[in-house]
């Protein structure tokens, strides 16, 4: 099993050049935010990431992967 700590920085690293932060939450979920770093601009929040299925790497490269489609369906549809 990964330990909260390696999932939040496997996470924030996931999403450079952005700036990432990954904090657990009381339950055990994670909330996720993506911003430009030199703007501060919020690109993406999700506030309550269940970690129970992310046990593998694979896991976690699907997660990220959905997150930045996420965001660039957000981009397109808001510029």
């Amino acid at each position: 099993m990964i330990s909260i700590l390696e999932l939040r920085s496997i996470i924030e690293r996931g999403f450079l050049p952005l700036s990432c932060t990954c904090t657990a939450n009381p339950d055990g979920s994670l909330m996720i935010r993506v911003f430009d770093p030199s703007s501060g601009k919020v690109e993406l929040l999700v506030t309550a990431v269940t970690t129970e299925k992310l046990t593998s790497s694979q896991a976690i490269a699907n997660l990220i992967g959905e997150l930045r489609s996420e965001m660039a369906i957000k981009n397109t549809n808001f510029t």
